[in-house]
């Protein structure tokens, strides 16, 4: 059937070309946009557009079209919005009228005309000319069942956004998300940096990389699992405040809150602590809150959000106790935490030291449960080769996590600063990868001796953009958030 429909249209294609139309034109542009004509005239009734004489061009996608005796309306669609177009057809040349035995939904045509006001009311463009300026081969999905299977809405992003709406508006939202992150720490004299994608060491998360090749050098390289320590760098060299929204890469799995390759933001800011950053989120959480739904508080699943200050904060230790059902006297106690994990069929439970056990505990009965916007903190030593350790108890780190709706959002601490407690931290993780742990930290002699120039005390943070748009728009798949995400090979 589609087949059938593709060669009629390129038929008309040819017809075109053959009446001297180029379907494929490139010589029409538009003076407004939908949206700018719907607020100008909104208040504006059938005669008081008349005495306007308002004149226009409008180019966009057909969506519909109806015949109705001598009229023909169109509704175009175009980058802000929908607008309906009439052809009289007394008020278009012959030729005009010629063409529209060629229009199919889904072509792109460019109309001039003038304002006016059907008799019920809606605004629309007069047509006075006419043109398909675009001849589309393949039939848009049908109308009232629209492009609702999954998979084609995810292979096929650009015939989603041509018939969702609300699609379209998601990705706007992800605009203005991402605009008012930029603007938040550029109001703060933090300056925007870009670090590399390619790094001969990875590093600055618990991560499997994808690797790579370069022919020249014939060397290997990384995608980068995550900025910081290229950041860090920076703020060794004295820029104080820096901040990057970019892409990171990750070799694992895909979930509806993981995709290999996912945008995140990351900060580092001198003098700062771990209790400032957090505090810091709070401001910049609640500020883009309202700045897109003009409220504190979202809704996701059902569930209303609330981003009001403060945020709860819940140290691990507690989370065990009150989640996991631990006795305060084995929190800290390897057999007890052992048996708990098996009983929680937690696998590989029998290698982990005690801070990866209580972690994995942690996410497999805590994490679920931290629905409304709570900063998990104190965290061991043992996770966290990059964290500054906790003044009052050395055997955890000043650290937290931001969990929102059982996901978690954001990653930040006071940033280890001491080189020879840094090159302590890194043998250990090369040990755990000697035993296995691909995700363990490898050691970056280049990073050591950037920290031996001396890094002031920092504080830095990263936050995962595309779950923060998953919570703003109400989404349930990362790949809703998403233009292109990954998905296996056709079939």
């Amino acid at each position: 059937m589609e087949d059938s429909i593709i060669s009629q249209r390129k038929a008309k294609a040819d017809a075109l070309r053959d009446r001297g139309d180029h379907p494929y034109a490139n010589d029409f542009c538009p003076t407004h946009i939908a949206q700018e004509l719907a607020a100008r005239h909104a208040e504006h009734d059938l005669e008081r557009l008349e005495a306007l004489d308002v004149r226009v061009s409008v180019g966009g996608r057909v969506m519909a079209i109806r015949r109705m005796g001598k009229i023909v309306f169109l509704v175009l669609t175009d980058r802000s919005g929908q607008v309906q177009v009439n052809l009289f057809q007394d008020a278009v040349p012959q030729l005009d009228l010629e063409r529209l035995e060629l229009l199919d939904v889904g072509d792109i045509v460019g109309v001039e005309g003038r304002m006016m006001r059907t008799r019920r009311g809606e605004l629309s463009v007069k047509a006075s000319s006419f043109r398909i300026l675009t001849k589309s081969l393949r039939p848009l999905p049908e109308k009232w069942h629209g492009l609702t299977d999954t998979e084609t809405r995810y292979r096929q992003r650009y015939l989603d956004l041509i018939v969702n709406d609300e699609v379209r508006e998601t990705f706007k939202i992800r605009s203005r998300i991402v605009s008012y992150l930029r603007r938040f720490f550029e109001d703060r004299d933090y300056l925007e940096v870009e670090t590399p994608m390619l790094q001969p060491t990875y590093g600055g998360a618990a991560a499997k990389p994808f690797t790579t090749h370069h022919n020249s050098l014939d060397m290997k390289l990384y995608l980068r699992i995550a900025p910081e320590l290229n950041l860090k760098r920076l703020v060794v060299g004295g820029l104080h405040r820096v901040f990057e929204i970019n892409k990171n890469f990750r070799n694992e799995g895909i979930s509806t809150r993981h995709n290999p390759e996912f945008t995140a933001l990351e900060w580092y800011e001198a003098f700062a602590t771990y209790e400032h950053l957090m505090a810091q989120t709070e401001e910049l959480l609640l500020g883009l809150c309202e700045h897109i739904h003009g409220r504190d508080h979202v809704t996701l699943g059902g569930e209303t959000l609330s981003f009001a200050r403060p945020f709860r904060r819940l140290s691990v230790y507690d989370g065990l106790i009150q989640y996991a059902g631990i006795a305060p006297a084995e929190v800290e106690d390897h057999e007890a935490l052992l048996a708990v994990a098996q009983r929680l069929h937690i696998a590989k439970a029998a290698t982990m030291s005690l801070g990866y056990l209580q972690m994995a505990i942690f996410e497999a009965t805590a994490e679920a449960s931290l629905v409304q916007p709570t900063f998990v903190t104190d965290f061991p030593l043992d996770v966290s080769p990059l964290s500054r350790k906790k003044e009052s108890n050395p055997r955890l780190v000043d650290r937290f996590e931001l969990y929102v709706a059982g996901r978690e959002i954001a990653n930040g601490f006071s940033e280890l600063n001491d080189p020879i407690d840094q090159r302590d931290r890194f043998s250990g993780q090369e040990t755990q990868r000697a035993h296995g742990d691909e995700e363990a930290h490898p050691m970056d002699d280049d990073f050591i001796r950037a920290l031996e120039y001396g890094m002031p005390p920092t504080g830095g943070e990263g936050i995962g953009v595309d779950r923060l748009v998953m919570l703003l728009t109400d989404s349930p798949s990362i790949r809703d958030v998403l233009f292109f995400p990954l998905l296996r090979p056709e079939a």
